[in-house]
């Protein structure tokens, strides 16, 4: 038995591979080709534009894991029935369950890795990501000097120059912005651009500065140089890298979440516990509304029964009605703040649920993939993508449906992020009894199945 579990497990593990490099490959080049405008021309060195390409690597490996598992399922267990391994295998006594548990040790342990790496490594990996990000975008674009063109990107100066041999540039003329009061022409026959870390230097041999008062033209000055140095502040020239940063719910581990939980949920038991003995004070009764509906059909009742209470005064009804009116504006405040509580608490909630719903179905892609690639009897790469695509798209409809649901209020994390699964299960689990009875629940035919018997027959 050993024999057969080592068996079909390396059936999985090659597939699975390959198709994680694919899916991977092809998720990475629709965001870099997405990506790629945010690094022209900034002037960034490769170092840091592989930086960012890795960091975000981890959501399309978490992404693309339970696909692969699902499209190395159909591949593995295809060409098993294909080639009619897991009818012999039944012949030989072996039930189909059997031949399914590798499979679902397999599922298994690609769950366990990835709930760790949805836990530990992809909040890091989001982060930093969204930091470096931050960082890019805030950088001016680079200082590459074309010959002919304006450069106004330097702080407080504007630049052109005729020509340029190696790093030495050839007939350079550099004029101030318009906001200084002096304005400032700067002509060289030749200058060297550099940097330090926080500024841009820049030398000059052989001109002349001009400088005019714009509130007074009559003052005019022209001095005559060898060498001049300007020094210009720049620190969003360069990139800047931060260290820390409010992190998003994305980029949490798993403690911070339940802790940010648990904060949220204190605050809004301390509202909850203001409100209700506010109402206590002003209206006598220890209860507190649902919703700030409630509480204003319970106000009105208690204005309408104040009303008619004929042994109030007339300063006393006055009195009752003002604490109403201000019980009504603070029922109205109170609860727009515990809702407020409520939608920070789902959020951090639906990503609990997500880092660990996404991971769960690596298993139930394996009881969905199998019986399919079973029924099957292909197990090319073709057929499993066509399969696994269709599979894993209404999967994933319904998981973000789940996630946007869950975000607004409109079901609790828990079955917004696990409703999918459940479906899921229920689907694996169909086709499963369907496949240990030996039965296949409906046909699957695949249009190049037909021309290959025809070619076969000839």
């Amino acid at each position: 038995m050993r024999l057969l579990h080592r068996y079909i497990t390396r059936e999985l593990v090659f597939p699975f591979v390959y198709s994680l490099l694919i899916i991977v490959f092809i998720l990475f080049i629709n965001f870099f080709l997405r990506a790629i405008d945010r690094f022209l021309g900034k002037g960034l060195d490769l170092f840091t534009i592989l930086e960012y390409l890795f960091l975000n690597l981890a959501w399309i490996v978490a992404l693309a894991v339970p696909m692969a598992v699902l499209i190395s399922t159909l591949m593995a267990f295809g060409r098993l029935s294909e080639d009619n391994e897991i009818n012999a295998l039944r012949s030989s006594g072996i039930s189909y369950l059997t031949i399914l548990r590798p499979a679902v040790l397999f599922g298994v342990s690609l769950c366990a890795l990835l709930i760790i790496f949805n836990a530990k490594i992809l909040p890091e990996m989001n982060f930093h990501a969204r930091l470096l990000a931050g960082d890019i975008r805030k950088m001016r674009p680079g200082l590459d000097i074309e010959p002919g063109h304006f450069i106004d990107h330097i702080p407080d100066y504007s630049m052109i120059i005729r020509g340029k041999n190696g790093d030495l540039m050839e007939d350079v003329r550099i004029f101030s912005k318009e906001s200084k009061k002096i304005q400032t022409s700067i002509y060289s026959e030749t200058g060297k651009l550099s940097t330090i870390d926080d500024a841009i230097i820049l030398t000059l041999f052989n001109g002349e500065i001009h400088e005019l008062d714009l509130d007074n033209y009559s003052n005019y000055r022209r001095i005559s140089f060898d060498k001049h140095v300007i020094t210009i502040p720049a620190d969003d020239l360069l990139l800047n890298r931060r260290d820390t940063a409010n992190r998003s719910d994305r980029e949490m581990t798993l403690d911070v979440m339940f802790e940010k939980r648990k904060k949220y949920d204190e605050r809004k038991k301390r509202v909850e516990e203001r409100l209700r003995n506010t109402i206590k004070k002003v209206l006598g009764q220890d209860l507190l509304p649902e919703s700030f509906i409630h509480a204003e059909k319970l106000l009105n009742i208690y204005k309408e029964h104040i009303k008619q209470d004929t042994s109030l005064t007339a300063a006393q009804l006055r009195l009752k009605e003002r604490r109403v009116r201000s019980l009504e504006r603070q029922a109205k405040n109170e609860f727009r703040l515990i809702e407020s509580y409520k939608r920070n608490w789902n959020k951090y909630s639906v990503e609990i649920h997500k880092k660990f719903s996404l991971p769960v179905a690596c298993i139930l892609f394996v009881l969905v993939g199998a019986p399919l690639g079973t029924f099957s009897k292909r197990g090319g790469f073709t057929t499993a993508i066509i399969l696994g695509l269709g599979v894993f798209l209404i999967y994933y409809i319904f998981l973000i449906g789940g996630e946007k649901m869950a975000d607004r209020n409109y079901v609790s994390p828990l079955i917004g992020m696990w409703t999918p699964n459940v479906l899921l299960l229920i689907f694996g689990g169909y086709l499963t009894l369907y496949a240990v009875r030996e039965r296949a629940p409906f046909t699957i035919k695949f249009p190049w199945k037909k021309k290959d018997n025809e070619n076969d027959s000839e």
